[in-house]
């Protein structure tokens, strides 16, 4: 019996007992689940470490260096920059969180009796989404401002800015919003294609590849995915991109819609 095995055998024994399945019960069996799945902890942590470690490096590199700071934020070598120079790296890793917290339990097998523990399809999806959503959200968002004071404590005789700035606070729990709709996204690829390898496959197509279709349409670029769900985390006006919270909006809609279509997918389909 794997570790994943535990959680959906308890909520069955549950419903044998007579216990009715509430949303709160699912969501408390999710929130198990998740934390017992091996692969989907490490990752989570491995998620923390690389934004803490690529601030840390951004931050020296360019003290030892002693490269000035770019006037105003979004730079690698003032503190902001440094906190957010890793969050690419890691929507990868997130996004391969939202897809091991649904594909995991395909490939184990273990989905038909979470299915059959609650019949009522549509709850486990959005609890399984609403799980990973809060954790990755609270991590990235601890994250990034344990990684904004180790940077500023590293370029502190080079840079004075503090979370008190404007724009510096939204863009630290904006990066952790962009990140939490990344495994989101995960979440939805999952439940669409059941298979990690497929998931990752398009979700990196959406993140990755869609964006480059703005060279070759200009008129697009604030509009496709990653583009748009950034400009949350830029400070100061830029020409050519939507405001931060439109930014997100509108990335926050992609996810909507993948959720939308893995729902209408998982309702018509069999376990």
């Amino acid at each position: 019996m794997t570790t994943t095995d535990r959680p959906a055998t308890g909520v069955a024994a549950g419903r044998v007992s007579g216990l009715r399945v509430t949303r709160r019960r699912v969501v408390a069996a999710e929130g198990i689940k998740l934390r017992s799945t091996r692969s989907v902890r490490w990752l989570l942590v491995v998620s923390v470490l690389s934004i803490v470690a690529a601030a840390l490096s951004a931050a020296l590199t360019a003290t030892l260096a002693d490269v000035p700071p770019p006037d105003g934020g979004g730079g690698g070598t003032d503190p902001l920059g440094a906190a957010l120079t890793g969050v690419s790296f890691t929507q990868v890793l997130v996004a391969a969180l939202g897809v091991l917290v649904v594909t995991s339990e395909y490939s184990t097998g273990l989905i038909r009796a979470t299915l059959t523990a609650v019949p009522q399809r549509l709850s486990v999806l959005w609890a399984k989404t609403v799980v990973t959503a809060v954790v990755v959200f609270v991590a990235m968002l601890a994250a990034a401002l344990v990684s904004f004071s180790a940077a500023q404590a590293v370029t502190s005789s080079d840079v004075s800015i503090s979370l008190g700035d404007p724009g510096v606070l939204r863009a630290l729990v904006g990066s952790a919003l962009y990140l939490a709709v990344t495994s989101v996204l995960g979440v939805a690829f999952g439940w669409l294609l059941r298979s990690a390898i497929g998931a990752m496959a398009a979700l990196f197509g959406l993140l990755f590849v869609v964006p480059l279709l703005g060279m070759l349409l200009p008129q697009t670029e604030p509009y496709l995915p990653t583009n748009a769900g950034s400009a949350i985390m830029q400070i100061g006006s830029l020409d050519g991109v939507l405001s931060p919270w439109a930014g997100l909006g509108v990335f926050s809609l992609y996810a909507v819609i993948a959720l939308s279509a893995a729902a209408a997918a998982l309702v018509r389909r069999d376990a």
